[in-house]
């Protein structure tokens, strides 16, 4: 477990490695583990920045590779904020350079994304891991072509200074988890977002990732899911076909802000006029 700040950025040193580097993904100790199968088939299908092998975490294999610097790795850590007063755990899929570390929290990260939080169950996110590692290889690509990119804080200004607002010419995938109670049907949704929206199930959000279809955004939550404990629900519609960022926003829950994509957000969403 580790301590982050913000989301992160990699050197020019630092990407020039990577792109040069093999990627490890790793795999976790557990055989048993659906996380395992699942990043393997993702990996082969959306892959695409760098060679890549396979290493099960904690393993022999694992701990010579990690203290080379022409490895990468791809790999899921448990992170926490220091200044959150909700104690909230955080899994985020990483991109992390070898090198001669002591330990695995000292490699340097150059790409990051929250997949979910830490005690939530697999088949909350599993279903979206592809387009997760299409925004990290995508993350990767920009701070290489931006250098003026040298922090965080500056990458998320970028993202939030490019979202669009083309999402209303998108069909927006969403499942039933994704909804409060009020507004849990089309029907519903469509009185104050009146734009293609279509609920679904998470394996048909798969399958548009799968098949890159162009058409299709959705909703990528990170929230406790089903527990009533104080907490934040972070809200990003991403392109299925890209990973292109259209949306983001969050709220801390309450009776009357559920772990959900809120009617406001849907408000803000049709309000929301294109770039000239």
């Amino acid at each position: 477990m580790s301590l982050k700040a913000q989301q992160t950025v990699g050197t020019p040193e630092q990407i020039e490695q990577f792109l040069k580097s093999t990627t490890y993904v790793v795999l976790e100790n557990n055989p048993m583990l659906m996380y395992n199968s699942i990043i393997k088939e993702t990996v082969e299908k959306h892959w695409t920045l760098t060679k890549y092998e396979f290493v099960t975490f904690s393993s022999d294999e694992f701990e010579i590779a990690r203290k080379d610097p022409n490895k990468s790795f791809l790999i899921v850590n448990t992170e926490f904020f220091e200044k959150d007063d909700t104690k909230a755990k955080y899994k985020y899929l990483c991109v992390q350079l070898g090198g001669n570390y002591e330990f695995v929290r000292q490699m340097p990260d150059i790409a990051s994304v929250p997949i979910a939080y830490a005690d939530v169950e697999e088949d909350t996110y599993s279903y979206k891991l592809g387009t997760l590692c299409i925004f990290l290889q995508n993350h990767i690509l920009l701070t290489q072509s931006h250098p003026e990119i040298t922090t965080g804080k500056k990458a998320l200004s970028y993202y939030y200074k490019n979202l669009t607002a083309d999402v209303k010419d998108k069909t927006l995938y969403l499942t039933k988890e994704d909804l409060p109670k009020e507004i849990n049907s089309e029907a519903k949704i469509k009185v104050i977002y009146p734009f293609p929206v279509k609920i679904v199930t998470r394996e048909e959000i798969e399958a548009a990732i799968d098949k890159k279809e162009e058409n299709v955004v959705f909703l990528h939550k990170v929230g406790p899911e089903g527990s009533k404990r104080k907490a934040r629900c972070f809200k990003t519609i991403v392109g299925a076909s890209d990973a292109k960022l259209y949306y983001f926003a969050w709220h801390m829950i309450n009776e009357k802000a559920p772990d959900a994509l809120l009617a406001k957000d849907f408000k803000k969403l049709a309000k929301a006029k294109k770039k000239k």
